[in-house]
């Protein structure tokens, strides 16, 4: 077995993760020069009915589904199709990003997410919240809104649905019969029943950005696709996969994947969530040598467990940093003096009036739509307020399933200037909640 990992070893270390950490099931996958050379499969892809987890069950793979729809933007470039560096079409308040500057996360757009669980609920109207907040280029934030560009580009220039051209131009060629892109797992294997942290089944779901999101795959043809699918691309285009911009001094973003910076061999990698999926796909070029990790559970403590073990067993000198594309902002006491503030969340929907108040012993009352609360509040390098309230924002897109407010602003001129986000607090109570961004801006008063 490779690097001495065996598969009784692996299966008792999956075993005890997935018992520590309340996690259905996981399926690991190490592919070594093109074939898959340890897989394994522990604990039930459906709780319900009591299926276990097999090496063909395919999983989700949330934002692992990143990397796929970059290839595919890549070939279309490599065709002729697009330009990585020409505007994208679209009405922009600042300059139009790039598909090169989307798919590094750099095109001025801000985090979001949202499901869209069926049964005839509203959704939210992505469009609206796909609009730059600031000139592309520059600041790395983490953007599923610049993927839903970039699926949409890629239906334009091709006349194929997003799902249909990746597996017509990328999963059939490399061989990957398992792999798919869209709402539901349409076969041929069975697919592992997405969980939420106290094991109740999800049901089928969507989004508005499935090109950064709604990838399924069994875990052996993930590794065999990370190390894989430069072979659809120019030379020099792969190399421009791996030419990344830094994120922290162990990591950078290239385009749609995580690149570790620093000595020792290049390490490709990313990771996925979701509501009942945690994925990790990295692979090591230098190598030929890919690892995938797949599990049906929201929480991700039982994928990270196994990754970094998988990992320490088969690449000298692994570090958790090296797979890890965090932004390193400490936190630091919140230090604005006392006083009042007023001012306004810009929403879709219009403009919501809000007043905040800094209280003494760091802690801080938002008022808004009637409602009040006071919440401790603590500062960073970046923002010098960061706060989140159990107050929902008035609109109806956050009434759908964001039920708290969180703040970050920073102290400008007078101003206190920043980001207001509607969320939710993870699914220990219903399913995963949206994460829908907002300017924010208040004076002193």
């Amino acid at each position: 077995m490779p690097g001495g990992l065996s598969e009784d070893e692996l299966g008792a270390y999956c075993a005890e993760a997935l018992a520590e950490h309340g996690c259905p099931s996981v399926s690991v996958a190490v592919a070594e020069r093109g074939e898959v050379v340890l897989s394994g499969a522990y604990g039930l892809a459906d709780v319900s009915t009591g299926r276990p987890a097999t090496p063909g069950t395919a999983y989700g793979l949330g934002s692992v589904t990143k990397p796929v729809t970059a290839t595919a933007v890549c070939l279309a470039a490599d065709e002729g199709l697009l330009d990585l560096d020409a505007p994208v079409p679209g009405d922009f308040r600042w300059t139009a990003p790039t598909a090169r500057q989307l798919l590094r996360h750099r095109g001025g757009l801000r985090a979001h997410y949202d499901w869209d669980y069926g049964g005839g609920r509203r959704v939210v109207d992505a469009d609206r919240y796909a609009v730059p907040c600031r000139e592309p280029g520059g600041v790395f934030e983490y953007a599923n809104l610049g993927y839903r560009l970039l699926g949409r580009l890629l239906e334009a220039v091709t006349g194929q649905e997003l799902g249909a051209f990746v597996r017509e131009r990328v999963f059939e060629p490399l061989g990957l019969t398992g792999c798919h892109v869209g709402r539901t797992y349409p076969g041929p294997a069975p697919s592992a029943v997405r969980h939420t942290v106290d094991g109740r089944a999800y049901p089928d779901y969507g989004c508005s950005h499935p090109g950064a999101t709604l990838g399924w795959a069994p875990a052996g043809e993930l590794a065999l696709f990370a190390q894989s699918y430069d072979r659809l691309l120019r030379p020099d285009t792969a190399a421009a996969v791996r030419d990344a911009s830094p994120i922290n001094e162990h990591v950078g973003y290239g385009l749609g994947w995580s690149v570790s910076a620093g000595g020792g061999p290049v390490v490709q990698s990313h990771g996925g969530g979701g509501g009942g999926v945690a994925a990790m796909v990295v692979a090591v070029p230098e190598r030929r040598l890919s690892v995938a990790v797949l599990s049906n559970s929201t929480n991700k403590a039982a994928r990270d467990a196994i990754v970094h073990h998988v990992l320490g067993a088969l690449v000298p000198g692994h570090t958790p940093e090296r797979i890890t594309p965090v932004i390193h902002d400490p936190a630091r006491p919140m230090d604005l003096p006392e006083g009042d503030w007023s001012g306004r969340i810009c929403t879709p929907e219009g403009e919501v009036p809000i007043e905040l108040r800094v209280l003494a012993g760091r802690r801080v009352e938002l008022r808004m739509d009637g409602g009040s609360a006071v919440r401790p509040a603590d500062a960073s390098r970046a923002w010098d307020l960061r706060a989140t309230f159990p107050l929902q924002l008035p609109t109806a897109d956050a009434r759908i399933n964001s039920p708290a407010l969180g703040l970050v602003l920073r102290l400008e001129k007078g101003l206190l200037t920043g980001v207001a986000y509607a969320c939710k607090d993870g699914d220990g109570e219903g399913w995963l909640g949206n994460f829908l961004s907002h300017s924010c801006e208040l004076r002193s008063r």
